[in-house]
Formats: C-alpha cells, sequence, structure tokens
C-alpha cells in the first residue's frame, strides 16, 4: 500500500469510529455522575478563620464531583442555593463533556447566569477537569496542551515581611517576587481625594525604590477613586513604572475605559469582578486594557478562562489572574503554564499561609509557582477537616434544554 493509500484508510478508519469508541481510545471509562457532596472550609481567601457563613461570591467552599466508577474531582467556589442549581444539572451525565456540560449549566435555567451563579459553575468546572486528567492520569495542563513555560511568575499581595515600605518591597523581590503589589489602602470609612493621592503616590515612592528595578511593583485602585483621581495619580505615577495599574476606576461599565485609556499612559489591568468571556471582549478586542484579570471560578471555571485566554492572545494581552482561593490558586497554574503569552499570577501573603485541609495543593518555591506532574489538578483534601454541607444527588432543571440536531444545545 503506498502511502497516500495508507493516510486515507486512516483516515477513513477515524472517521467511522464513534465519540465512544474514541473516549475508550483515550484510556477514558464510560461513567456518570452520581453525587456531589459540598463542603464548607475552615478559612476564608484570606486565611482566615471561617466562623461565619462565607461571602457567597467569593467563597473558598470545596465541592466533589463523584462518579459510578469511583472516579471523582474537586473544585473550589459558589454558594448554597447556586451551587444546588448547577449540581442538580450534572447527575447523570458524563464527566469528560465539559464543555457540553458547561453550556447546560450557564443556559440551563433560560436567563444566563449571574457571576455569582457562574462562581459555583465554575467550582464544577474546575472539578470535572480535575477529574478527567485523574482518568487519564496526567495533569490537566496536558490537556490544555501541555506546558508553554516552566514555572510561572508571581507577584505578592501583602508580602509578610516586617519594616518600611521600602524595606518590605525589597524583601518581596529578594524572596524571587517578580512584583510587590500594593493598593490604595484607605483606612477608615472615609475617603480624602485629595489626601488620598498624595499618600498613595508618596508611598509609591517608597516602594519603587525599595524594588530598585523596573517593574518589580504593581499598584490596585481599588476601583476606589473617582476618575478623576484616578486619572491624576496614574499619571504622577508613570515615570515609576509600575508593571501595572489595576482597576482605575468602578468595573460597572467597562466601556468607559475607552474614555480612560486616552488619558493614562501606565500599564491597565481589569477584571477581578468579571465572568464569562461577554463581558471581557470589548476591553479586550478593542485594546483597553494590558492585562486580563480573569480569574478562577469567577469566570465560570476553567473550560471558559481558555477561551478567554485565546481573546487575550489575539490581542497581545496579557494574563494577571486574581488569588480567590488554593484549589482556584492550582487550577491558574495549569491554565497559565499552558497559555503562550504574557503570565504573572497573584501570591497572597508571600504563599506562607496553611491550608489545613488541603494535603497537597499549589507548589511555591523562590517566589514562583511551579507546575507538577500529579494526576488532575495536583491537589488533595482530607474531607475530615472541613463540614459538609450539601449533598445532590436528584437530577432536576425547571426549562427544557432545546438541542440541535447534530445534539448540540440552543436556548429555550
Amino acid at each position: 500500500m503506498n502511502r497516500r493509500a495508507f493516510f486515507q484508510a486512516m483516515m477513513a478508519s477515524a472517521g467511522a469510529m464513534t465519540l465512544a469508541d474514541r473516549a475508550d481510545a483515550a484510556g477514558l471509562p464510560k461513567t456518570k455522575i452520581t453525587r456531589i457532596r459540598y463542603y464548607k472550609t475552615p478559612t476564608d481567601a484570606a486565611g482566615r478563620p471561617n466562623t461565619r457563613q462565607p461571602l457567597f461570591n467569593q467563597s473558598t467552599n470545596v465541592v466533589i464531583v463523584e462518579t459510578d466508577s469511583g472516579l471523582f474531582g474537586i473544585g473550589e467556589g459558589g454558594s448554597g442555593d447556586t451551587m444546588e442549581q448547577c449540581a442538580s444539572m450534572l447527575i447523570g451525565e458524563d464527566p469528560f463533556r465539559t464543555d457540553r456540560l458547561w453550556q447546560a449549566m450557564y443556559r440551563g435555567y433560560f436567563y444566563p447566569a449571574g457571576r455569582e451563579k457562574v462562581h459555583a459553575l465554575g467550582a464544577l468546572d474546575v472539578a470535572l477537569w480535575d477529574l478527567k486528567g485523574k482518568a487519564l492520569g496526567v495533569p490537566v495542563y496536558q490537556l490544555l496542551g501541555g506546558q508553554t513555560r516552566d514555572y510561572v511568575e508571581c507577584y505578592s499581595t501583602g508580602y509578610p515581611a516586617q519594616g518600611t515600605p521600602k524595606e518590605v518591597a525589597k524583601a518581596c523581590v529578594d524572596a524571587g517576587f517578580q512584583a510587590y503589589r500594593i493598593s490604595t489602602n484607605t483606612s477608615g470609612d472615609t475617603h480624602d481625594r485629595f489626601a488620598s493621592v498624595n499618600r498613595v503616590y508618596n508611598l509609591c515612592e517608597q516602594v519603587r525604590e525599595g524594588v530598585g528595578r523596573d517593574g518589580g511593583w504593581c499598584i490596585d485602585f481599588h476601583t476606589e477613586l473617582d476618575m478623576p483621581d484616578a486619572i491624576n495619580l496614574a499619571n504622577r505615577i508613570e515615570h515609576l513604572r509600575p508593571y501595572f495599574v489595576e482597576d482605575l476606576i468602578r468595573s460597572e461599565n467597562p466601556g468607559v475605559y475607552r474614555t480612560l485609556r486616552t488619558q493614562v499612559k501606565v500599564p491597565i489591568a481589569v477584571g477581578e469582578q468579571f465572568g464569562p468571556k461577554w463581558e471581557w471582549n470589548e476591553l479586550i478586542e478593542q485594546h483597553l486594557i494590558d492585562y486580563a484579570r480573569a480569574t478562577i471560578p469567577n469566570v465560570g471555571g476553567i473550560t471558559e478562562f481558555q477561551k478567554i485566554a485565546g481573546i487575550c492572545e489575539t490581542h497581545y494581552v496579557g494574563l494577571v489572574p486574581h488569588f480567590t482561593g488554593p484549589i482556584s490558586e492550582a487550577a491558574m497554574v495549569h491554565c497559565c503554564a499552558a497559555f503562550s503569552g504574557p503570565a504573572i499570577m497573584e501570591m497572597v501573603m508571600g504563599g506562607t499561609r496553611p491550608w489545613p485541609y488541603l494535603n497537597h495543593s499549589y507548589d511555591l518555591k523562590n517566589g514562583k509557582l511551579w507546575p507538577n506532574e500529579r494526576p488532575g489538578l495536583g491537589i488533595e483534601v482530607d474531607v475530615s477537616k472541613l463540614q459538609q454541607i450539601g449533598n445532590y444527588t436528584e437530577r432536576y432543571t425547571l426549562t427544557p434544554l432545546l438541542k440541535r440536531p447534530d445534539g448540540s444545545f440552543t436556548n429555550w
């Protein structure tokens, strides 16, 4: 058989395979989701004791998706009501059809999911990717295209060194972090616009002197400033060469960056509050930002994050994901490791906090996050240290899910 005939025979054989056959060829078992358990963690995202009900839009609650084959996956986020609604749609489903399940959870109740529901959806999506990696015995980044970088650079928020701002900044970069992050950090409940801008500018000068090199610091305006003050401060610190300036103004109207972009020259990072790709496309496609703070599970998990990352790469926008919790941080390492554009991740408190319910989470060394070879996300949870608050085994949805002739979803 000549080479052309050989390849034609191979293509014909591949075309005759069913989806199930291809799953078997990949080593994926035929399995269904049977149970989803939901747990409250003993600490919140800041590492503080979780004595009260966690914030419903930024929780570190743990979700575990279980199957009839014994495979399971772990995710993080959501709240009781939103998790119940999303989890109920997964019972009985094939856990490996991640994008299909994402579409079902996002669109299955007719009204598009809001940011709080997307947080729960994202937690489940992360668990499904963890499960798939474990099923194949590979880390998740191998399913996303493999490593494009050896490690992921980090910037540190709230670096736990003692001393002056200059001394803390120096200690942070000396520890291997790419940048030291500060914020406007107004104390009390009163914001004096003139005093605040002057105070923050003086702080920036000290930090810039401490890091001692270009790009070694960044600042979060935390949506605290009105637009004239944000423009004023951004222009005053331009000569100090920040790596980026984050969330200059309120996030509700992304289109305002069309006006702001023309008035400042500092690199702009936006988006820790944003959800799926539809909230990003205007900012990215019109080059209104330099870095996307897209993060997990806020955007809807790994499935949606990868789509946003693709838009970013197309428009030369980098990634500076926000820290939302230790399991999500571990998931972000896989996504950033497989992203070929510029990426730098946030590490809170220099990564020194213990997470008592995690035997394995992310791998931090010398101010950098390192991909590892552990299957799935590479995390291990001790559920004996968690409080179970949800147990979902019944499938239900209140609205029909319409399908096109090929089986893909369309809206009802």
